[in-house]
């Protein structure tokens, strides 16, 4: 895939969020993590979503709907989850499309990681 990659920061898919998709790299930092699975969701990667997710909150399956398009990730704030760091908090705001329609998910995800290695906990949902 040649096209820029879904997650706004500008590369090509395959030098930005495809590496991690493959596991040909993880992700360095929480956003990076936050942004490969919005990301993984844009172009329907359930493996991917289902690899990056905690073992203590991972569902069983994760269903994609066909009809939803992941247009633009906006990302609101962080707190911690660099480099350095072993958790870390992503605000976000997800764009869509569904049926004609357009809406958007505003999320705050916690973010742990274990063995070098980061995994999306949970999120909350800022405004109900």
């Amino acid at each position: 895939m040649t096209t820029t990659c879904p997650c706004r920061l500008g590369e090509p898919y395959d030098l930005c969020c495809g590496r991690f998709h493959s596991g040909e790299a993880t992700p360095p930092t929480a956003e990076r993590l936050m942004r490969s699975r919005f990301t993984a969701f844009a172009v329907g990667d359930a493996d991917y979503l289902l690899r990056t997710w905690h073992p203590r909150t991972r569902p069983k399956a994760v269903d994609l709907d066909p009809d939803q398009q992941w247009v633009r990730l906006d990302i609101l704030a962080t707190e911690r989850g660099s480099l350095l760091d072993d958790a870390g908090t992503v605000e976000f705001r997800a764009h869509f499309r569904h049926d004609g329609a357009r809406g958007s998910l505003h999320e705050n995800s916690r973010f742990l990681k274990e063995d070098g290695e980061w995994f999306y906990l949970d999120g909350t949902f800022p405004n109900g």
